[in-house]
């Protein structure tokens, strides 16, 4: 009985790191593809608006995130992409492409935050609808946008954390290449038919009786 008992010891080691490996896989790829897209969306809204002096009235102005900044678009894309390299490298490459996405994963929360009291965008449109360089915009006043672009940035930096700590756990698709690409086995011939024609023309070429036992 006490072999018996002693069995399943050995195969419940493992199932931690694996267990804890697919949980984390999976909380990276949700949590980078929806900061990714996220963010994307959010640089897509209305960010702020205000009014230009216009031949005496006032005149609407509103700027989205991409005309306030372009940095927490571009670093999403960043992000997206180095969430997908994660599967393509190991070891040392790993790390990096990781710190590559928790680093975008900042720089979104970064750029969006600042861009939520920002009225350089603004203020060159009203230059422009009012003629003069000097104008700046008035009434300003900012959306929530640029804060959810910021949680998008967060939810990044949280794919690239759990990479970093468990992304030694996750595969790479290079092994899956690697396995495929593996030299087989070669196939032994099939032996020759001695009633065929082309083999008794050989045994005669080679000098021997092709109707010998």
């Amino acid at each position: 009985m006490e072999g018996v008992t002693a069995v399943p010891s050995p195969r419940s080691e493992p199932a931690g790191p694996s267990r804890t490996g697919r949980t984390s896989l999976a909380a990276a790829l949700l949590s980078g593809a929806l900061g990714a897209a996220v963010a994307l969306l959010a640089t897509r809204q209305e960010w702020s608006e205000g009014t230009a002096t216009v031949a005496g009235g006032a005149f609407p102005l509103t700027a989205k995130g991409s005309d306030v900044t372009g940095v927490p678009a571009a670093l999403a894309v960043v992000g997206l992409a180095a969430l997908v390299a994660v599967f393509a490298v190991r070891r040392a490459g790993r790390l990096a492409v990781s710190a590559v996405l928790a680093l975008s994963g900042a720089g979104t929360v970064a750029a969006a935050l600042l861009g939520a009291s920002d009225s350089t965008a603004l203020d060159e449109k009203a230059a422009q609808a009012s003629g003069d360089a000097s104008a700046t915009v008035g009434a300003l006043s900012h959306t929530a946008w640029p804060y959810v672009a910021a949680v998008g940035g967060l939810l990044l930096l949280a794919a690239g954390l759990l990479a970093l700590r468990y992304g030694r756990l996750w595969p790479a698709m290079s092994g899956r290449y690697e396995r495929a690409g593996a030299p087989r086995p070669r196939r032994s011939a099939a032996p020759a038919d001695p009633d065929r024609p082309e083999e008794l023309w050989k045994a005669l070429d080679r000098g021997e009786d092709p109707t010998g036992a």
